[in-house]
């Protein structure tokens, strides 16, 4: 059995966040250096905090969400596991000897587009794989998958 674990890059962790959030701050001050005594001050500082907090905010929130996919190869039986930001896992399972592998250069949702399509002669349902990844690894993971499925296929056959 290939067990397979893709996820998203996360935004950062630990003191990398703790650095760009100092960062902001102390970039944000300089701005307001000439304006220090002034009404304008408080006004800018408001907003600078406001940014500073969507900054947090939104960091924060990247690192929360769980977005990931599993993919399980058995010489019988493929599955994928999609559990999306939100909402319940996802799965789609196929036979490996029927599957296709398709990496579509420009035509879909993004650059190095992947598809899995099987399930047999009859049904031809195409599901995406890795499209939280790079182009780069969304092609090298097209090639481990294929080799793994080369290596099946000819185990099958022998």
């Amino acid at each position: 059995m290939l067990r397979l674990d893709l996820w998203p890059h996360r935004s950062l962790k630990g003191k990398g966040f703790s650095a760009a959030i100092w960062l902001m701050f102390c970039g944000g001050l300089i701005p307001l250096v000439p304006f220090i005594g002034t009404i304008a001050f408080w006004v800018l500082l408001i907003f600078m905090m406001t940014a500073l907090a969507a900054l947090w905010t939104a960091l924060r929130r990247s690192d929360r969400d769980r977005l990931r996919e599993e993919l399980l190869i058995w010489p019988n039986r493929l599955e994928l596991t999609h559990w999306p930001a939100k909402g319940a896992a996802l799965t789609w399972q196929a036979n490996p000897y029927w599957l296709r592998l398709n990496l579509h250069p420009e035509a879909g949702k993004v650059e190095q587009y992947l598809t899995l399509k099987g399930g047999g002669p009859v049904e031809t349902r195409e599901v995406e794989l890795g499209a939280f990844l790079s182009p780069e690894e969304r092609q090298a993971l097209c090639v481990e998958i294929q080799g793994v499925l080369n290596d099946l296929r000819n185990a099958r056959n022998i």
